[in-house]
Order: structure tokens, then sequence, then C-alpha cells
């Protein structure tokens, strides 16, 4: 026999979600017990009744026929031993709470896709936004079938790829080459040092907005320096897991510090184990309440990883020796930022 109930429940911020909790007794024993969280009621009563009427018809075998989209996503999520980044999880999140989430993944097909892309356009988000979605969305699908045994695949996104770039739902993001000014960068250390002298303050945020500069890291590797991982004889840090396309968990690097980056490591307080043991998040927040105070705009925390290599280019590095310090493996994108540079050296050359 199978039911359902639902059970209301209050979230630390006070809003409410509702568990659909599904049953199948055989003989007085449960042989199946499924639940799902809603953030409304009545959604949570039509799953209910649905998934009840699919039991009835087809039985409660998990072979994909009777499994949502949002409930393959969560047992991705919850999988310990699958790492997610922030920006995946963020994405595999909007995708649950999304109509799209509540369709069968067997039932799935190229014009839902679609369907979800246009409605994530009409609330405002870009091309490279939406191509995150449908990039992740092909992610959960194909590895539903070894993962769990669903039987299903990512076909309905491949045959959604071609309409979904006529109509210009996805592209590619734009290539940044922004860069800080010097005078923008005067105005941003003045006001970062008004923020690390506050009385409650605790954050360096001068030594490590200059450290990311010389040393082309990303403040999250900045942050997460140890000081077992400095080598005091050729004047380097070990940085752990750096972020690679095709791999991050085991990416270490040794990274040279060059410049005043050696001095500015030095003088950090050795109590803790960490270099600069503060979060990146808090670190990126300060930065941006600066810099919007400032009236600076279109400037990231991130672009002064990119500020970085190219002091380092117009100091005469070569490409090399910049991708060491950068730890870009394919050097296109360095590439890319020296051919911006420097232009007119085309024109030194003899036809």
């Amino acid at each position: 026999m199978a039911s359902y109930t639902i059970r209301k429940r209050i979230k630390a911020d006070g809003t409410p979600r509702y568990l659909c909790n599904i049953k199948v007794k055989e003989q007085g024993r449960v042989v199946y017990n499924k639940s799902v969280t809603f953030s409304k009621e009545k959604a949570a009563h039509a799953f209910g009744k649905k998934r009840i009427a699919e039991i009835e018809e087809h039985g409660y075998g998990d072979t994909g026929r009777n499994v949502s989209l949002r409930e393959l996503i969560s047992k991705l999520m919850n999988d310990e031993h699958i790492q997610l980044g922030r920006t995946k999880r963020y994405v595999l999140e909007t995708l649950c709470d999304s109509d799209i989430g509540y369709i069968n993944i067997i039932d799935l097909l190229p014009h839902h896709v679609i369907k979800h892309c246009k409605s994530r356009k009409e609330a405002g988000a870009q091309p490279q936004t939406i191509s995150h979605d449908v990039s992740y969305l092909r992610w959960a699908l194909k590895a539903a079938k070894p993962q769990f045994g669903y039987d299903v695949n990512d076909q309905c996104v491949i045959d959604a790829y071609a309409s979904l770039h006529d109509l210009q739902l996805i592209g590619k993001s734009n290539r940044r080459n922004r860069r800080p000014t010097t005078k923008e960068l005067d105005k941003l250390r003045q006001g970062l040092e008004a923020r690390q002298n506050h009385r409650v303050a605790e954050i360096p945020y001068l030594d490590i907005l200059d450290f990311s500069i010389l040393t082309c890291m990303r403040i999250g590797e900045v942050c997460s320096i140890r000081w077992e991982d400095v080598d005091q004889e050729q004047k380097a840090v070990m940085v752990r897991n750096r972020k690679d396309p095709r791999k991050k968990a085991g990416n270490h690097m040794m990274v040279p510090l060059l410049g005043d980056s050696w001095d500015i490591l030095q003088k950090q307080s050795k109590e803790k184990d960490l270099v600069f043991p503060y979060n990146p998040r808090s670190v990126t927040a300060g930065f941006q309440r600066v810099r919007n105070e400032l009236g600076i705009k279109d400037l990231r925390y991130h672009d002064l990883r990119r500020e970085g290599a190219s002091r380092l280019f117009e100091l005469g590095y070569k490409i090399d020796e910049v991708a060491q310090v950068t730890g870009h493996r394919n050097i296109n994108t360095l590439w890319q930022i020296y051919t911006e540079l420097f232009p007119s050296r085309l024109h030194e050359k003899n036809i």
C-alpha cells in the first residue's frame, strides 16, 4: 500500500518548508521510503498524489521513471565523494528550484531545456550564466546511469544545443581585459588602509592586496597558504589544489614569491597554521565595499590576478616563466594578455 504525508518545517531564517514523505508497505513492512522537500505546501501535495499514482501504475523501482531532476541533483549533491565548487552548487540548487526540476528525468525532452533557458533569460540571466545551467544539467544526467543505475542519458541537452545557440540563449563569457589604473590602486590602498585601521578590524587588507597582485594568486589560494608549505631556501610556497579545468584535487604547485611578496609573507604572524587566516569571502567583501564607496566601476578582485601577470610581462618575463607564477597549464590565456599589452611588437618585425 502506497501513501504520503506532508510535514511542515521551519528553517533558521523563519521560512517554511514542506517535507513530502512517500511510503510503500507490503505485509506491514516498509519496502520503499522517500522524502522530497518543497517551498510550498500545494506543490508538496501535488507531488505526493502524482508519485502515488505512478507507484500504483508502474511500481516503485528507481529506474528513473519516478525520479525527478531535483531528486537526482539532490542525490548527487549529497554524495560525499563528489566535490562541488561554489558556482556549481549554486547552479544545481537553481535547477532544483526551477520548473524543470520537477520533471521526471526519463521524461526530459529538448523543449524542456529550451523552455528553462527562456525562463532564465526573462528573469535577467545572461547567456554565459544560462550556459552554466545547461552544462551542469548535462553533467547531472550523464552521471545518473553510472552513479545510480537510472535508465537516462544527456541526449535531451545535446538535441537542444543548436536551438539554444540559434536563439542566443547561451554563449561564452566575454573575455575581460580590465586592469586597475595607478590612480585607482592608490585610492584603493587609502580606502583599505582606513578600513583595516578600524578598531575592530582584523584583516590586513593592504598586505593581501599587494600580495595578490605580486603572486597572481586567487584570493582563495592566498587565504589557504600554510606556513608548513613555505620553502625558506627557494623563497617559494606550495599552493595546494590549484584551480585547473581538468584537475583540481591534488594539483599542487610550487610558486616563487617574487619582489616584495616574500617580505609581505614573512611579516605575517606565525601563531596560526595559515599565513593569511581569513575568510576569502570576507576579504573580497571588504574590497568590494571600499571599491563601491570610491566609485570605481567594473573592477573585480580577480582582475588583480591579470594585473600581476601583466606586470610580469612588462618586466620582461617570458610566457613560460609567467605561467610558473600564475599556474596556467594552457598558455593561450597568457598569450592573449601578452598580445594585448604589446601589439606594437609586430611593427618591429621586418617583412
